[in-house]
């Protein structure tokens, strides 16, 4: 998994850092020390996933122990795991400061071993957890999980899915190939066709987004604006909280 933060900045969208801690990056998730910090001035760690396995298939795998590894350092050394949302409700002020020792799992693509390898340790350990979805791929590539798997996900009440826009695009590789109009008119369909797709499959009212490979400019946090998020994250290392958007 590669180090990520969502960071951001306009009056309206709050794009949160986030924090992965993968793979062995730094061998434990979250420091004591660290955590022991408080909450507003240290802010909030966010661990990003995206695939599990047995085994390491490539830099984007974890594998599966390694990932209760995590849950279980968690657990036994007094760390909360909170939704994603409850984060942005205190970055945003709507909602109130996270508990000392906070941190959030956040999963990007929904790859099909959200669902085979994933979920039954989520569901052993009752933790929370943001999954970032492309709708372009679901039910349709062979990596990816299907809608009804999805909803199997939704309706254990520990996954809140969100955009990851709709096909994943590179925005820095279509903003120099497409004229601006053209760009703009991708940019917006991405960003409302992922909010309605997961709408109608879900039921779920979408307004967090995840930026495909973290690509993000004010040009695109001006289009996500009017297309009804309030929180987008972006891959760069830090901790999440009121100073960081």
């Amino acid at each position: 998994m590669h180090p990520d933060r969502r960071r951001c900045a306009p009056a309206q969208l709050w794009a949160v850092a986030l924090l992965c801690l993968i793979a062995g990056a730094l061998g434990a998730p979250v420091g004591p020390a660290a955590a022991s910090q408080p909450i507003p001035e240290r802010g909030v760690a966010i661990l990003l996933y995206h695939r599990f396995g047995p085994t390491v298939a490539d830099s984007m795998t974890i594998t599966t122990a390694v990932f209760e590894s995590h849950l279980r350092f968690l657990r036994d050394n007094g760390y909360t795991v909170i939704p994603l949302r409850a984060l942005v409700d205190w970055v945003r002020g709507t909602g109130p400061p996270p508990p000392p020792r906070s941190v959030a799992i956040t999963v990007d693509d929904a790859h099909r071993t959200v669902f085979t390898d994933m979920l039954p340790l989520v569901i052993r350990y009752r933790v929370p957890v943001t999954l970032f979805v492309y709708p372009s791929a679901i039910s349709n590539a062979s990596y990816a999980m299907t809608w009804e798997q999805l909803r199997q996900l939704h309706q254990t009440g520990l996954f809140d899915i969100q955009s990851h826009t709709f096909w994943h695009p590179n925005f820095k590789v279509e903003k120099r190939r497409l004229t601006p109009d053209a760009y703009a008119k991708l940019v917006n369909t991405q960003l409302l066709k992922a909010r309605a797709a997961i709408k109608q499959h879900l039921g779920v009212d979408v307004d967090m987004l995840a930026w495909p490979f973290g690509i993000h400019d004010q040009e695109l946090i001006d289009h996500a604006v009017r297309a009804g998020y309030v929180a987008a994250f972006t891959i760069e290392r830090g901790r999440a909280g009121r100073l960081t958007t």
